[in-house]
């Protein structure tokens, strides 16, 4: 196991998704998300941290235990 096993990702969507891309809009379903103020805690995991990285300007992240 990694090093941050019990680490968790709290991903609060800070933006709109109008005017982006269908595949951005589709990350941040995955993600939880959907509308602005809308806050999801995620494990820490290679697949989590890909997706927030495609959609860096409509999200906030912070680590928690």
């Amino acid at each position: 196991m990694s090093s941050n096993s019990g680490l968790q990702l709290r991903v609060k969507q800070t933006r709109s998704s109008i005017g982006t891309k269908p595949k951005q809009r589709g990350t941040l379903r995955a993600l939880g998300l959907g509308r602005i103020g809308r806050v999801n805690t995620l494990p820490d995991r290679p697949e989590i941290r890909g997706m927030l990285a495609r959609v860096p300007h409509l999200v906030e992240v912070q680590e928690v235990k």
